[in-house]
Parts: C-alpha cells; structure tokens; sequence
C-alpha cells in the first residue's frame, strides 16, 4: 500500500526557511557566476566560444607530461598507488608531504618552518574561507590595503560589513597603461580590523606588491598585533607566473597560502598553508570536522617534484615563460585592436594570467557590456564585483572588465577583435 498515495501535499511546493548561515551563502555572488560560466563554457564544447573569463589554467603540454609521468611513476608502484587511493591521510596533511614542503621552504629561503607550520586544505579557495571566518565577524573586519582585489573573497565572510578595503591610487605608466600603487597614508588600522589580507599576484589586475610594500604591511600587521595573510595562488616559489622579480616572505604572523592549481592541478583541489602553529592546529581541527581528510592525490604527485628539483624547473623554465608570453601577445592584441577607436587603458601586467582594462566614459555598465559580448560567444568577468569593502564606489568600478590572456591564442584573438568591435559600436 502506497501510503501517500491520498496525501493532500503530494503536489504541493515545500517551503524551505534557511539559516542565518544559510542566507548569508546561498545567494547570488561573483564567484557562483564564474563558476557557473565556466562550467557551461567547458561542458558545451562550442569551437565559436571565446572563454576569456574564469581563472582556469591554460593547458601546457610540457607541464601535463610532467604529471603524466609522474602518475605513471605512481601506478609502477601499486602499494604506494593503493595507499594514495585507498586510505585517509591526517587531517593536516600526508605526513611525508608536510615533510618534504618544510625542507623545501627551508632549502630556498630559511625559513626555519617545520611540518607543524604546514597545513593542507581544500585547494586554497577553502583555506581562506576558514582564515577569514575565523578571524573576523561580529564587528570585526579583514582589512584589503589595495582594490580591487579578488572576486572569490566577497561573499566568504559569515556577517555584514566583513571587510575594509583601500582603493589603490592610480597613476598612469603610458599611453593606454596604468598601475594601482597601494598607498600607506590611506590605510586606517582601526580596532575592527582583524587581519590584513593581499594576493600577491593581485588578482584581478596583475599587480605585483614589492618587497617594500610587503614589508610595510608586514610591519604594520605586527604593530597592531593582526596577522597579514598573502595569497600566493600565482606567486613564488610555484607556480611562479610572475613577470618582476619579488621574494617570498613569512614570520609567525604572516599566514601565507599556496596551491598546486595555477600548476596546472585545479581538479587536485590542493591548498598548502604556512603559518604559526595555533593557526595550523585550528585549520587542522576544520578539516577534521568539516571533511575528515584532504585529498591525497596532489600531494603525492607535486611532494617528488618538489624533492627532487623538478618543481622548480617546471615554473622556471615551462609556466613562467608560457604565461608570460601569452600576456605580451595579449597586449599587442589590445594595442592593434583598441588602437585610438575607443577609451581605454589596461593594467600593468606584472604576473598572473589575466589583463584587467577599464575603458573611461563607457556610454552602459560592465554588466551591459558582459551580457552583450556573452550574447557573441565572449566571456570575460565584469570589474564591479572586485570591488567590495569600500566607502564610496570608485569612478570606474562599472567601466572595467577582467580578462583571462592565456587561454587559445586563436579565440583569444577573436575575442579581442568581438570586444574591440562591441565598444567601437556604443
């Protein structure tokens, strides 16, 4: 007997009521649209579509040899391949990999870090989702000394008014060029801010803070008694897409975050945390609660890289140079195709994979603008949603977009010459 065959609410719609913590998280965000564009992008397989939005790595035959050989090297031994495959590691990560990352910090910049100053989490988009929420909330403010700054932080604080962000100062570098320069005097350390928080390469732009500048926050974070935390997902050592010279930084009140994605590994989903061992042990405790274990097969492909000097070849000789000359094509692209047709200005490209335009006067906002070029098979990433955290909207947070330069040279192109075209034509 079908005992809710007769049922009065077979048909009817349930109505579902969320939590705070629901409603904070589940609703419409930058990073969900990305995602969500790129996702499509990928599963319809259109040869017409031009992906210059999302954050994906490019495809590098050398470095996918690399870790081909390297699985390979792995399936000859099956014990070590069933452990990797069958078995939970320690919520803080492979015991041998945690080992092998402290002596290879410490082989290149002495930094005199242990495993117990090592965590591995979920890629390093979920290691700062833990950091901020930890640290900030109630009142509390992550402070962000220079916006724009990354889309994917925005929506990851479990609270209003979760961070406190510094417009960079622009100034202009060349003919159609501009740098945001992050400017100390503008930066207020008032007793909500929690933490400092910078990517370094900035993602969305391309900026690259120096040494000087990292210093200075570094200091600044000491003095108030706040943690600076540095996300590292393009920096050095790996994967290295930077087009200046910077030296890796870290103290016991820097928590600075890497990952194996920008590698060329996103689907691992392996961040690498650095920090003072109270903030290990809290991140370790999440994973444990949150996931029981992280995924081994990262870390078991990038740990004899990283032993054996291979790692540092790869960024050095393969992705450092591959991105890096993909942005100086990207340019040029710009160069011919913008040319004087419209108003523009684009972005020092100092490392990452991306070129971040704002085109002054623009006659309809970028989400306008981002729909019209959707409509032509061109995604790129509208620029208001890097802007978040501040006091008053800055003159150009509707005039830029963010560009991913390193994707098919053939539709990158295209796309360039769609976009030229769709300005020229407002």
């Amino acid at each position: 007997m079908n005992v809710f065959a007769s049922s009065p609410h077979e048909n009817a719609p349930f109505s579902w009521t969320w939590s705070e913590y629901g409603d904070t998280f589940a609703h419409p965000s930058g990073i969900l649209e990305l995602m969500r564009d790129l996702g499509e992008a990928l599963a319809s397989g259109d040869p017409d579509l031009c992906m210059l939005g999302g954050g994906n790595p490019s495809p590098i035959p050398e470095a996918e040899a690399m870790f081909r050989a390297q699985w390979r090297a792995l399936t000859d031994t099956p014990a070590h391949l069933d452990a990797i495959l069958g078995k939970y590691d320690t919520a803080q990560g492979s015991p041998l990999f945690l080992s092998t990352m402290a002596d290879y910090l410490n082989d290149r910049y002495k930094w005199g870090v242990t495993p117990e100053n090592l965590c591995v989490t979920n890629g390093s988009q979920t290691a700062f989702f833990h950091l901020f929420n930890l640290l900030a909330g109630q009142g509390k403010k992550i402070l962000l000394p220079l916006s724009p700054e990354y889309i994917g932080y925005a929506d990851q604080g479990h609270g209003a008014d979760f961070f406190q962000a510094v417009h960079g100062r622009m100034e202009e570098t060349g003919p159609h060029r501009f740098k945001y320069r992050m400017d100390p005097d503008r930066i207020r350390m008032t007793p909500d801010v929690a933490a400092i928080a910078v990517s370094r390469p900035t993602n969305p732009t391309g900026n690259v803070l120096t040494d000087g500048e990292i210093q200075t926050l570094s200091d600044l974070a000491l003095q108030h008694g706040v943690p600076l935390i540095i996300d590292n997902a393009y920096g050095a050592p790996f994967p290295g897409i930077l087009f200046r010279e910077v030296t890796p930084v870290w103290a016991p009140h820097i928590i600075l975050a890497m990952s194996l994605s920008k590698l060329g590994l996103p689907g691992t989903r392996t961040g690498i945390i650095v920090a003072d061992r109270p903030v290990i042990r809290m991140l370790t405790s999440i994973n444990a609660v949150a996931g029981l274990a992280n995924g081994n097969i990262g870390q078991a492909l990038a740990g004899p890289m990283l032993a054996d000097g291979r790692m540092d070849r790869l960024c050095a000789e393969i992705i450092r140079p591959f991105y890096e000359a993909r942005s100086r094509r990207a340019g040029r692209l710009w160069e011919d195709a913008l040319g004087e047709r419209v108003s523009w200005t684009r972005h020092e490209a100092e490392g990452s994979m991306f070129h971040w335009l704002r085109f002054p006067g623009m006659p309809i906002p970028d989400t306008e603008l981002y729909q019209r070029l959707k409509a032509r098979k061109v995604l790129v990433i509208p620029g208001h949603y890097f802007f978040y955290g501040l006091e008053t909207d800055p003159p150009e947070r509707h005039e830029c977009i963010r560009v991913h330069t390193a994707m098919d040279p053939a539709q990158f192109a295209r796309g360039v010459e769609i976009i030229a075209d769709t300005l020229a034509g407002l």
